[in-house]
C-alpha cells in the first residue's frame, strides 16, 4: 500500500489542475448539501424535541360548562386510546385593558384566555415557568410570554405589574411561563378563576396513536363519545402547531434540496469526466506502473486515491463552509417562529455534517470507479504503445461532412472535435444540461417569488403608509381625528386614493388564543393584489385570511364562525377568500365588521396610492406640513422572505453554473493535451492563435447549444415539481398569474445560457492552447 500511496501522491502533485477542479466541484456541492440537509433537519427537529420533553398535549379540547360537568370530563381520562390527560381546568375570557397591555411587552389589549390551573406540572403540557413563581392564591396571575432576554428581570419585565379589571380585584403578575401546546394566554389559581366567571372547561389529552390527523380525530371521537351533544366547543391539534412552526423553513427546503441534488449530479458527472480523461491521457503512466510491477488492482487503487484526496479535502472544506453559511440562513428562516409561546432556537444536528463530509467522498469514489476500471483492463504493452491522439471512428467522417458546410473552417473543425471522444462529449453535455436546468429553475423560481413578494405586502400597490402619532412613543399626536385625517390625505396633491386601516383584537368563539382583525375603510384601488383563492369581502360579515390562518383554525373557504369582541359583542363572519400570505392569527374585513365588534374603533394608519411619477419626498413634506402628528413611510415592494429565497437561489445558481463551466474547462484541457501534435501541425500550415481559440471554443459551444436545448425542459419540469411542494409545505397558494413565467423570449435566452456556460469554461484553456509555440509542441512529441 505504501507504493500505491506514493504513486497517488505524486499524481496529485503533478496534476494540479485536475486536483483543483475536483476539490472545487466537491466543495461547492458539499456546501449546498449541508445547507439543504441542515434546513431539512431543523424544520421538524425543535418541535419534536421540545414537545416530547414537556409531554405536550396532542389535543387541547374546550367543552361548554353549561352542557357538561367536570365529573363527566374526568371520566373521559379512562377512555380507550387515552395515554394521559390533564384537567378539567375552568376557562374564562377577560378583557385586557390597554393601560395594562402597554406595560407588558408581548401583550395586546383585548380578549385574554385565562385558565385555572393548580400547578405548572402534570402528566400533560408541563409549563416552562422561566420567571417568577406559580400562583399561590387569589389576586395573582401568570402570563404566557416568550422567554426573551430581559423579560424576567429586565427594566420592562411585567413581574409585579397589576392588571385592573372592570368589577374585579386587581391581578398581580407573579410569574411568566410558556406552553408548547399554546393552551392559554394566562393562568390563575382554581379559586381565582371562579371570580372570573368561567364558561368553558379545558381538557388536555395525549393519545396512544397520534401521528396523523385521522388518528387524532379517532382519539377525539373516543373521548367525546357519550357526552351531551354540542358540549365539545372547539379543539386544537398539535399537528397544526407543528405545521405552523415548520411552515417558514419548509418553504426553503424544496428548492434547496433541488439545488443540492443538481449540485451532486454535476459533481458526479464532472468527476467521472476528470477520471476518465486522466485514464485516457495517462495511458503511458499506466503502462509504466504495470511494467514496474503494479498489479491491475493497485493501478485502480492509484487512480481512486488520486481522486479521493482532493475530494475529501473539498468535502471537508465544503462542510465547514456550509456550517458557516447555514446558521445565518436558519436564523432568517426561523426569525420570530415560536413553539406555542417558546421561541425557536434552531441548531443543525451533527448527522447533516457527517453525511456531507463522508457522503461526498464516497459518491466521488463510486463515480470514479467505472473509468478507473478501464486502467485495470489495459495491458502494459498496449498502454505504453498507445498514443495520446484518439483512435479513428466517427470523428473523421463528421469532419469531412462539416468541411462542406458554409462556416469558417476553424468553426467546422471545432464542431467536429467532440465526435472523436463521444463518451467525454456526452459527459460534458450532461454537465451543461444540469447547469442550464439550474439556471432555468432559478429563473422561474425568482420570477414567481418576485411576483409573490410584491403582491404579498398588505398595502399592495400603495407607495406610502401614513401612521398616526402615538404620544406614548414620544410622538406628536395628530391634530385631526380619524375621518378628518383620511380626508386630509386624500386632498393633498398627487394622491390617487387613500385607505384607512385599523386593528382590533378579538377571539374566535371556543378558541383559547386571540386573533387580530384588520379593518379597511375606503380606498378600494389601494387594496393589495394578493388574493390567491375566493374573492374579496364585499360587505359586513365577510373576511379573508391567509392559508396559515386556515390551517391553524382548521377552516376552509365558505366556513362561518363567531368572533367575540372585548366587551362581549359577537359577530358571525364568513371566510370568503384566501390571500397569499399573512400571520396565522390575523384576518381582514370591511370596516363595518370591525365597528360591529368595537364601535369606537379608529384607524391607526393610512395606505396612500400616489399618481404615476409622484415624488414621495415631496408628498412626505406636504403631509408633515398639513399635520405634524402624521408620519409617512415609504413602502418596500418586496418582502424579506422573497428576498431571502431569491438571494439564496441566485448564489447557488452562480455556484453551480461555475461548477458546470469547470467541467467544460476540464474537457478543453484534456482535448488540448491529447491534440498537441494536431494543434502544432495546424499552426505550422498557417492557423493563427485566434483561429485556434475559435476552434476550441466552437467545439464546446456546439455542445453547449445541445445542453441548452436539453436542459431547458428539465429546468421547467423541476420548477413544476418544486413549486407545488413549496405551496403545500409553506401553507401558501400561488395564483395562476404567478406561475405563468415561461415566455418565448425568456426560453430562447435560457437555451443560449448553455452556449454561455460552455464558452465561459472553454475560453481560458483554449487561449492557453493557442499560445503554445509550434516548436514547443512538436518538441514534446
Amino acid at each position: 500500500m505504501s507504493a500505491v500511496w506514493r504513486a497517488s501522491r505524486a499524481a496529485v502533485r503533478r496534476r494540479r489542475l485536475q486536483t483543483s477542479v475536483i476539490a472545487a466541484v466537491v466543495l461547492v456541492s458539499s456546501t449546498a448539501l449541508v445547507v439543504a440537509l441542515g434546513l431539512l433537519d431543523v424544520a421538524s427537529g425543535p418541535f419534536d424535541r421540545l414537545f416530547g420533553q414537556v409531554r405536550g398535549a396532542h389535543v387541547v379540547a374546550t367543552f361548554d360548562a353549561t352542557k357538561v360537568s367536570g365529573a363527566e370530563l374526568e371520566r373521559t381520562v379512562k377512555r380507550p386510546g387515552v395515554r394521559a390527560a390533564a384537567g378539567p381546568f375552568s376557562q374564562a375570557v377577560i378583557d385586557m385593558p390597554e393601560s395594562a397591555a402597554s406595560q407588558m411587552p408581548g401583550m395586546a389589549p383585548g380578549p385574554l384566555t385565562v385558565v385555572g390551573r393548580p400547578d405548572p406540572g402534570g402528566d400533560v403540557d408541563r409549563l416552562d415557568l422561566f420567571a417568577g413563581h406559580w400562583v399561590t392564591g387569589p389576586g395573582q396571575i401568570v402570563l404566557a410570554l416568550p422567554d426573551a432576554p430581559g423579560m424576567g428581570n429586565g427594566p420592562h419585565s411585567p413581574l409585579g405589574k397589576r392588571i385592573r379589571l372592570s368589577g374585579q380585584r386587581p391581578l398581580t403578575v407573579v410569574g411568566l411561563a410558556s406552553s408548547v401546546s399554546g393552551t392559554a394566554q394566562a393562568w390563575v389559581s382554581p379559586q381565582q378563576i371562579t371570580a372570573l366567571h368561567p364558561t368553558t372547561y379545558q381538557m388536555l389529552y395525549r393519545f396512544d396513536r397520534a401521528a396523523t390527523a385521522r388518528e387524532i380525530s379517532e382519539g377525539l371521537s373516543a373521548v367525546s363519545a357519550g357526552l351531551p351533544f354540542g358540549s365539545l366547543v372547539a379543539h386544537q391539534s398539535y399537528l397544526t402547531l407543528k405545521a405552523q412552526v415548520a411552515a417558514s423553513p419548509n418553504a426553503y427546503v424544496p428548492f434547496l434540496l433541488a439545488f443540492g441534488i443538481l449540485g451532486l449530479l454535476v459533481a458526479v458527472l464532472i468527476v467521472g469526466n476528470v477520471v476518465s480523461g486522466a485514464v485516457v491521457s495517462g495511458f503511458r503512466h499506466i503502462g509504466v506502473l504495470k511494467s514496474l510491477g503494479f498489479t491491475p488492482r493497485q493501478v485502480v487503487a492509484v487512480y481512486l486515491v488520486m481522486v479521493c484526496v482532493p475530494a475529501t479535502a473539498g468535502a471537508l472544506a465544503g462542510t465547514a463552509l456550509g456550517g458557516v453559511l447555514a446558521p445565518p440562513l436558519l436564523h432568517q428562516v426561523f426569525q420570530g417562529a415560536q413553539l406555542g409561546t417558546a421561541t425557536v432556537h434552531p441548531t443543525i444536528s451533527s448527522w447533516a455534517y457527517v453525511t456531507a463530509a463522508l457522503g461526498m467522498p464516497l459518491t466521488v469514489l463510486l463515480a470514479a470507479l467505472i473509468p478507473a476500471l478501464r486502467a485495470h483492463r489495459l495491458s502494459a504493452a498496449r498502454a505504453i504503445s498507445a498514443g495520446s491522439a484518439p483512435h479513428g471512428g466517427r470523428g473523421p467522417a463528421v469532419q469531412r461532412w462539416l468541411s462542406g458546410v458554409r462556416l469558417p473552417r476553424p468553426v467546422t473543425l471545432g464542431l467536429g472535435l467532440p465526435f472523436a471522444r463521444p463518451g467525454r462529449a456526452l459527459l460534458t453535455v450532461a454537465s451543461v444540461v444540469l447547469g442550464v436546468a439550474t439556471v432555468t429553475f432559478a429563473t422561474g423560481l425568482s420570477a414567481t417569488m418576485v411576483a409573490y413578494g410584491r403582491a404579498e405586502q398588505d398595502y399592495g400597490t400603495a407607495q406610502s403608509t401614513v401612521w398616526r402619532g402615538q404620544p406614548r412613543f414620544d410622538q406628536t399626536a395628530p391634530r385631526h381625528n380619524d375621518a378628518a385625517t383620511q380626508n386630509l390625505l386624500r386632498s393633498l396633491p398627487h394622491v390617487a386614493d387613500v385607505a384607512a386601516v385599523g386593528f382590533i383584537n378579538v377571539r374566535i368563539l371556543g378558541r383559547s388564543e386571540g386573533v387580530a382583525i384588520e379593518g379597511v375603510r375606503g380606498g378600494r384601488s389601494a387594496l393589495p393584489d394578493n388574493l390567491a383563492r375566493g374573492r374579496w369581502m364585499s360587505g359586513p360579515g365577510e373576511v379573508v385570511a391567509s392559508g396559515r390562518f386556515l390551517a391553524k383554525q382548521g377552516l376552509r373557504l365558505g366556513d362561518s364562525f363567531t368572533l367575540t369582541g372585548a366587551d362581549g359583542r359577537q359577530e358571525r363572519v364568513t371566510l370568503v377568500g384566501e390571500i397569499l400570505a399573512g400571520p396565522e392569527d390575523w384576518m381582514r374585513a370591511e370596516w363595518s365588521t370591525v365597528t360591529a365588534l368595537a364601535p369606537d374603533a379608529q384607524a391607526n394608519q393610512y395606505w396612500v396610492h400616489l399618481t404615476r411619477g409622484a415624488d414621495f419626498n415631496a408628498y412626505k413634506k406636504a403631509v408633515q406640513a398639513a399635520d405634524p402628528g402624521l408620519y409617512p413611510t415609504k413602502n418596500t415592494m418586496l418582502n424579506t422572505d422573497a428576498v431571502t429565497v431569491i438571494s439564496s437561489a441566485s448564489a447557488l445558481t452562480l455556484m453551480l453554473t461555475l461548477v458546470a463551466a469547470m467541467g467544460v474547462f476540464n474537457t478543453v484541457v484534456l482535448n488540448a493535451r491529447e491534440r498537441r501534435r494536431d494543434l502544432g501541425m495546424l499552426k505550422s500550415i498557417g492557423m493563427t492563435p485566434r483561429q485556434v481559440t475559435v476552434m476550441m471554443v466552437a467545439s464546446m459551444a456546439g455542445l453547449g447549444l445541445v445542453g441548452g436545448i436539453l436542459g431547458l425542459p428539465l429546468g421547467v419540469a423541476a420548477y413544476h415539481v418544486v413549486i407545488p411542494i413549496t405551496e403545500h409545505a409553506a401553507q401558501l397558494t400561488f395564483p395562476a398569474r404567478m406561475l405563468d413565467v415561461w415566455h418565448p423570449g425568456l426560453m430562447t435566452l435560457l437555451v443560449l445560457a448553455g452556449v454561455v456556460i460552455a464558452a465561459l469554461g472553454a475560453v481560458l484553456p483554449a487561449r492557453a492552447a493557442a499560445r503554445q509555440t509550434i516548436a514547443r509542441v512538436l518538441h514534446t512529441e
